[in-house]
């Protein structure tokens, strides 16, 4: 009886302690869509907003595929493609578009039929892509080294801002004219002037390669890199481009989010787990969880108006390719 009195008290006790834990976890996972036709890699994905959809470029299978985030079904998948690397949603003009890495190809669909609306051809690589929705442009990484500048209305090759290397990750900022371009052959971020189609200035890092995921805390002049050699978040000033902090953060790092209201920064790798980071001011940052996931799910999109994060796995092995949904407590 003293024994299972001591067992008692002990499982009491660490019920006590992990309850808050879990409650204040700063991700939890609430669904899963399964997506058992979709072999590969997946990249970058996007979010219809108003239809609660969300769009993932299927790079390895060749598809786009649609999912019903509020029934959490697979609505449609988009075929024809060749290694679809960027997507983004156009809600003015219900327009989804998908680039290619194999052909260069900027391809855009009506976002309620799927029907094939108009392409722009890119020399190759087209990859990430941005929308600046003031002045109805795209901006498309690609190629060796270049963003493309596209004009979404005409669907027309405006011109190119020529870079060190090929671009992943790049931020636009919404309050003044700068691009800021991970670059990672380069060892740098490239600060570009959309005014002047021109880069202006470059910060190399030192001590930190292969920066491909970026995110921008443009309140607080804060630019964040995710880092894969070694595996890093480096933090830097956006007014100086000096470095002001840096963090241990998860293997092979492709995605990195900035949550504003909540002071913490999400990371996704492909080592198979999401790092979270606070931000206790802007120049000191704290790591507080390690949250496990799945090998090669290194592919997110934060969408903070929903309060979700969502994460791409891939098929491997018994591994089944599905969307994980996690709630911003």
């Amino acid at each position: 009886m003293r024994y299972y009195s001591l067992f008692l008290v002990l499982a009491l006790t660490l019920l006590t302690r992990t309850a808050p834990a879990q409650e204040g976890a700063p991700l939890r996972l609430v669904q899963t869509i399964p997506l058992p036709h979709v072999e590969g890699r997946m990249d970058h994905m996007a979010v219809d907003l108003q239809s609660q959809r969300l769009f993932v470029a299927a790079l390895g299978n060749n598809t786009l595929e649609v999912l019903d985030l509020q029934a959490g079904t697979h609505l449609h998948t988009i075929t024809g493609l060749h290694e679809p690397q960027g997507v983004v949603f156009l809600p003015e003009s219900n327009t989804l578009v998908v680039t290619n890495g194999q052909t260069g190809m900027c391809e855009m669909f009506d976002g309620t039929s799927f029907a094939h609306r108009s392409a722009v051809k890119l020399a190759s690589d087209a990859d990430n892509v941005r929308y600046d929705a003031t002045t109805h442009t795209l901006y498309v990484g690609y190629g060796a080294g270049a963003l493309g500048l596209i004009d979404a209305t005409r669907a027309q090759h405006l011109g190119d801002v020529p870079l060190q290397g090929h671009p992943e990750a790049f931020q636009l900022e919404q309050a003044g004219p700068r691009i800021f371009v991970n670059v990672p052959s380069a060892h740098q971020v490239a600060v570009v002037d959309r005014d002047k189609h021109a880069v202006t200035m470059t910060w190399p890092l030192q001590g930190a390669e292969a920066n491909f995921p970026m995110a921008l805390d443009e309140a607080q002049h804060r630019l964040f890199v995710g880092a894969r050699t070694p595996p890093l978040l480096v933090v830097l000033d956006t007014e100086s481009g000096k470095e002001v902090a840096r963090v241990p953060s998860v293997g092979d790092a492709d995605d990195l989010f900035y949550d504003a209201p909540h002071r913490r920064l999400y990371i996704a790798g492909g080592a198979g787990a999401l790092s979270i980071v606070a931000q206790e001011d802007a120049d000191h940052y704290t790591p507080v969880a390690t949250i496990p996931t799945a090998a090669g799910a290194r592919t997110a999109l934060f969408v903070p108006a929903l309060g979700r994060l969502y994460l791409a796995v891939p098929h491997r092995g018994t591994q089944s390719a599905e969307i994980r949904v996690y709630a911003v407590p």
